[in-house]
């Protein structure tokens, strides 16, 4: 009986281990289980072709860009025989009317129209070509060479017209569109995308430039200028100014003013006939590595201070040579270029708040911008030529009248930047005539100056502060 159960223990354990042997050498490895898992919906990224259409926004367009035709007279030599060619011999001076073109765009049915100053500079005639054909001579109602920007009028109502888009807005890599007539060639479209903002070239020469263009890769060429840049809705961001070349053509990249200092410039000459311009009264500069070295800052981004205008919005606030503007009313500035164009589109009277850092410290200063003359006054067209000089001038008194034996005259106050520090003028001079027109009051001075063109002379004479009488010349 013992043996039976012995044999059968041994038997069900031989089992057991063949079982085990074949599950471990013999039996094939279960197969991983797969869960069917519901699809997770996606944005498909790709975009699609009705998404980059630009027929609208050019259809659109097109008809609000116009031909801007000018003739500007000018002066060359004309030989009065064939021997004066060879000889060298004196020649007649004859005026001479030049034509040129460019672009200009619709901002209102009632046919104001925007373009760049340098289309219309000193034209004596303008001629406007709509897209249907129709053509109006066109009158300047205002211009401004700090933004070469200027204003036109033609007497046509109910026409299309662009709106503004707000610049700022615009953003690195959107596409864009570039509407205008290069070499003649009316109402040609191109596109291409923003390739950077906030450029400032050095191109527009004038003491108190704004320069602070979006960068684009849309084809500009000559005959372009002044006309539109728009977003894909047919919006104006920008009105082309200028190219990148060596050539004269294309070459890359060009140029627009941003539209929110068109509008700017637009409401200012509408309103007051002139550009109110406003100024904090610092010297500023982009920080550099070698400034940020030589200077041992720690901070890389913001505008440096490098010097303060006496009695400025910005002495007046408490802001000091060596700090750091880092945001005007909480948008962040990280050149000179992007602080210019906030502040261009301010009005003197205006107030601002100015982020700044000093020694490592953050500070807020409320700032009262001022015009070129230090004052929050409004500048009228007639007094713009006293505003470009870019002081206080008062006249003189009694007691100065006798001390300098003169019985008119007005005496710079205060200096700010403008005409006459940048051609050596002090304070405390005296100025009795401009052009031999004597000087009794600030309306003098615009009168001493009316019907002069760009380049014609101005010579302002008067006396130092030692009592020695001096003359300054300059180009108007």
């Amino acid at each position: 009986m013992k043996s039976i159960a012995k044999i059968l223990m041994v038997s069900v354990l031989g089992g057991a281990i063949t079982l085990g042997s074949y599950k471990l050498f013999i039996e094939e490895e279960p197969k991983p289980a797969f869960i069917e898992v519901p699809q997770t919906p996606f944005r498909n990224t790709a975009l699609a072709a009705e998404a980059i259409s630009f027929t609208e926004a050019a259809e659109k367009t097109v008809n609000s860009v116009v031909h801007v035709k000018t003739a500007v007279e000018t002066r060359g030599p004309v030989a009065r025989t064939p021997f004066d060619f060879f000889f060298g011999n004196p020649s007649q001076q004859i005026p001479r009317l030049q034509m040129g073109s460019g672009s200009g765009v619709i901002i209102g049915k009632e046919g104001y129209i925007v373009t760049n100053n340098h289309v219309v500079e000193n034209a004596e005639k303008i001629q406007v070509s709509l897209n249907d054909g129709r053509e109006f001579e066109a009158s300047v109602i205002g211009t401004d060479p700090t933004t070469d920007i200027a204003l036109l009028k033609i007497d046509a109502k109910d026409i299309p017209f662009l709106t503004f888009s707000n610049s700022d807005a615009v953003r690195l890599g959107e596409w864009v569109l570039a509407v205008g007539n290069p070499f003649n060639l009316t109402s040609t479209v191109t596109a291409g995308i923003i390739s950077a903002k906030g450029r400032s070239l050095g191109i527009i020469n004038d003491q108190t430039a704004i320069e602070s263009f979006l960068q684009t890769d849309a084809v500009v060429n000559p005959g372009n200028s002044g006309g539109a840049l728009v977003n894909t809705a047919g919006e104006l961001i920008g009105i082309n100014t200028a190219i990148s070349t060596h050539t004269g053509s294309f070459e890359g990249y060009s140029f627009a003013v941003p539209s929110n200092i068109v509008k700017k410039v637009v409401e200012d000459l509408l309103e007051f006939g002139t550009v109110q311009r406003a100024f904090i009264g610092v010297n500023i500069s982009d920080i550099t590595p070698k400034i940020s070295e030589e200077l041992s800052l720690n901070e890389t981004k913001g505008v440096y201070v490098g010097g303060v205008t006496n009695n400025g919005a910005a002495q007046e606030a408490g802001i000091e040579t060596g700090d750091i503007i880092l945001a005007v009313n909480g948008n962040r500035v990280s050149k000179s270029s992007e602080l210019q164009e906030l502040i261009g589109r301010k009005r003197p009277g205006d107030k601002v708040a100015l982020e700044v850092l000093r020694d490592e410290k953050y500070k807020t200063f409320e700032l009262t911008l001022k015009n070129i003359n230090g004052t929050t006054n409004v500048v009228k067209r007639e007094a713009a030529f006293t505003a470009k000089l870019g002081a206080q001038l008062t006249p003189i008194d009694s007691k100065i009248k006798s001390k300098y034996g003169i019985t008119y005259g007005v005496r710079i106050d205060q200096l700010g930047s403008g005409i006459l520090a940048e051609q050596g003028l002090p304070q405390g001079f005296i100025i009795t005539h401009i052009n031999r027109k004597q000087i009794r009051s600030t309306e003098d001075i615009n009168a001493s100056v009316k019907g002069l063109s760009k380049g014609d002379p101005v010579v302002i004479q008067g006396f130092l502060p030692s009592g020695r009488a001096k003359y300054y010349a300059f180009g108007y």
